[in-house]
């Protein structure tokens, strides 16, 4: 690296010091500026359209439509890493946000490309040529695209980022992804501030990609002055902007290479080696397991092939010994053995042999769950080619299922909390309905089906009282990306029993569970698009943020339950029991509550947006700050509901009761408010756009303080 030569007088390096030493400050502070005005503006691109999707998607009642695949591809990518919640499946948003979104990723990675275009073609982005700051190489020129991106990707983001996350993962602080934000910051903002040297600091991302951050307002004016003849000036910028900067820096990686070429080629050998010997070694080892698995296969044959041979029909061997060779073929744990085991399990008659043979499956655990789930399927199709006819055919086959259904029920019972992955989907757990079907329940009770996929699985009538179908992953932390979530989605779960059951975050789109108890269930963050939960028992249950898009839940009680910004878009909720509960910010829009009983329900802040409230019952509900726009309350009974704040704008009062009327002795659960917050329950709420107000409604909304164009 060659370095300008500077000629200057004594007087002239004793005058600039502490100009020099001003500049550098100046210039540091419009540096830091420049930069955190490029941040700003690609954050802020995001941001906005991502924002306002947020709004659309909790306000509009346009159509749904599936989350981009883009999106649900990036959303998991950060996931991952950052350990956060991702529900399975793909969610479906308003139409604008699935627009917004994706604009919101697409606007920040474009602006972060032109930004670092401008950058290499012109040494520097909008921001630095407002605030006159310029990156050049050791040329003085701009730098270049394969300069920025190391400078501003490798430097700048990745070393720093990687540091910061590698402290947080490894920490007490992860997850919290506060204190990584933080971390990042401070090891970005440090990293930008540079190392001490003994001229200048210069960032590590300078240095690592050849750059210098120079003043271009001074560099300008000294251009001029180079113009008019300065010759002197001329001489102080090259020293003062790349010599001062090139002194005493080390010679980056590329140059160290160039100037030992020996050390160089020792290095490249040095590796050369030991890739070749890491290879040899491997291969070696590779070579004795496959050597020790070939023994272990061929042992496993043999011994495969002399118990099949004792429990032949034909051996002449005791039932003891029949037995005896049925647990030994079960320690094989071996395909070929497992697969002969579950068939023997469909055609042996013998009780005591199957008692052994549902024994040996057991012991295998769940690497038997496969074959089993094969043969589950096929006894339930030829259970259905036979027909529902009670025949000798149809029983047979009947029993063969209830014992393949029995082996597998006790192998999910020995092997809770074991079982994530285990795959049994579409397999026929639960009564199908036919004659001598209630022979066999299903019953898990208090057990760990975390991570099991049982999508499309029939469970009819199963009890799951206090099951588990979630836990923590790994890591040991809840709400994190590798939490072991089991897959419902398009079960059959009719009266299947699940109190206080553990569904948070699980997917059950289309999943029948009707007539099912579900009291005091946590269903927080659960996936239920489509679902059917008619006449389902939901008391007390937790669905705080919960998805029931376009579910059903006619006839269902949800007595306390708690649905707190759960989104209940479309939903079927007709002849509903919600006396008390609780859905406070919920997206209600366009849903449907005819006949419901809403009494003492807390709809604050939820959106009823076209929601049909006809024949409801509503006394004693807090609707505070309730979005109301053509909302269909015809018949309802509002007395006592507390509408301050509310948006009833096209709203239809066609019959509704809003004064408040004597109330019933047999209806204690409603607090009735004091005497002196009566008259406030529509105080300041404006009727001047509401529908159908007769002449007592209108009498009633005057004298409480309500707004109306015909009140005096």
């Amino acid at each position: 690296m060659t370095t300008p030569i500077v000629r200057r007088t004594s007087n002239q390096s004793g005058q600039s010091k502490k100009p020099e030493r001003a500049n550098s400050l100046l210039l540091a502070s419009r540096r830091f500026a420049a930069w955190a005005a490029e941040i700003t503006l690609v954050v802020t691109s995001g941001l906005i359209p991502f924002g306002i999707g947020v709004y659309a998607n909790s306000r509009s009642d346009l159509n749904r439509v599936p989350l981009n695949p883009v999106l649900v591809v990036t959303q998991r990518a950060i996931a991952r890493p950052l350990a956060l919640p991702v529900s399975y499946g793909i969610p479906n948003v308003a139409w604008p946000t699935n627009i917004l979104w994706t604009i919101a990723l697409l606007a920040p990675v474009t602006l972060s490309w032109w930004q670092l275009y401008l950058l290499a073609k012109t040494g520097s982005t909008i921001p630095k040529r407002w605030l006159k700051v310029r990156v050049v190489n050791e040329q003085g020129t701009p730098p270049g695209l394969g300069a920025v991106v190391i400078r501003e990707g490798v430097g700048r983001w990745t070393v720093p980022i990687s540091i910061a996350y590698l402290l947080w993962r490894y920490s007490f602080a992860f997850p919290n992804l506060g204190l990584f934000t933080f971390l990042s910051l401070l090891i970005i903002v440090g990293e930008g501030i540079g190392l001490p040297s003994r001229r200048r600091r210069r960032a590590l991302h300078d240095q690592l990609a050849g750059t210098y951050t120079i003043d271009a307002l001074l560099a300008s004016n000294r251009q001029a002055q180079s113009a008019g003849g300065n010759d002197q000036a001329e001489e102080w910028q090259q020293g003062e902007e790349l010599a001062a900067a090139q002194t005493n820096q080390s010679p980056n990686l590329w140059r160290r290479i160039q100037q030992n070429p020996n050390l160089t080629l020792f290095g490249v050998g040095l590796t050369s080696m030991t890739a070749v010997l890491a290879t040899l070694i491997g291969t070696q080892v590779y070579i004795q397991i496959q050597q020790s698995q070939r023994a272990t296969e061929k042992i496993n044959r043999q011994q495969f092939d002399e118990l099949r041979n004792q429990l032949n029909s034909n051996s002449g061997a005791t039932n003891e010994q029949r037995q005896s060779a049925i647990l030994a073929m079960g320690g094989l744990n071996d395909p070929q053995s497992i697969k002969f085991l579950a068939d023997l399990l469909v055609s042996e008659t013998n009780p005591n042999l199957l008692d052994t043979i549902q024994q040996a499956l057991t012991t295998i655990g769940p690497q038997a769950i496969p074959e089993l789930k094969n043969k589950n399927q096929f006894l339930v199709g030829e259970l259905e080619s036979v027909g529902s006819t009670a025949t000798q055919e149809r029983e047979l086959r009947q029993g063969q299922l209830q014992r393949n259904q029995r082996t597998i029920n006790k192998i999910l019972s020995v092997y809770s909390g074991k079982i994530e992955g285990v795959d049994l989907s579409s397999t026929q757990l639960g009564q199908s309905g036919t004659p001598r079907s209630s022979l066999f329940n299903l019953v898990l009770d208090n057990i760990d089906l975390s991570g099991v996929k049982l999508k499309s699985a029939n469970l009819n009538q199963a009890s799951l009282k206090g099951s588990r179908f979630r836990g923590v992953g790994e890591d040991g932390r809840w709400d994190t990306y590798d939490d072991a979530i089991a897959d419902l989605s398009q079960a059959q779960l009719q009266q299947a029993n699940l109190t206080d059951a553990n569904l948070s975050r699980v997917l059950m789109n289309r999943t029948d569970l009707s007539r099912a108890t579900l009291n005091r269930a946590n269903l927080s963050n659960a996936r239920l698009f489509e679902a059917k939960l008619n006449s389902t028992q939901l008391v007390g249950a937790d669905l705080r943020n919960a998805v029931l898009e376009k579910a059903s839940l006619t006839g269902a009680d949800l007595g306390d339950a708690k649905l707190n910004e759960a989104n209940l878009y479309a939903a079927r909720l007709g002849r509903v029991t919600a006396i008390g509960t609780q859905l406070s910010f919920a997206n209600l829009t366009n849903t449907d509550w005819q006949g419901a009983d809403l009494s003492g329900a807390y709809l604050d802040r939820a959106n009823l947006s076209n929601a049909n409230l006809s024949a409801t019952r509503l006394t004693g509900a807090v609707l505070r700050s309730a979005q109301m726009e053509n909302v269909n309350l015809q018949n309802a009974d509002l007395s006592l509901a507390d509408l301050r704040g509310a948006n009833v704008v096209g709203a239809d009062f066609k019959g509704a009761i809003l004064a408040p009327s004597k109330q019933d002795p047999a209806d204690q659960f409603v607090q009735t408010p004091d005497l002196g917050s009566v008259s406030a329950v529509v105080q300041g709420v404006d009727f001047s756009q509401a529908k159908n107000l007769d002449a007592k409604q209108l009498a009633y909304i005057c004298t409480q303080g309500g707004i109306h164009p015909r009140c005096p």
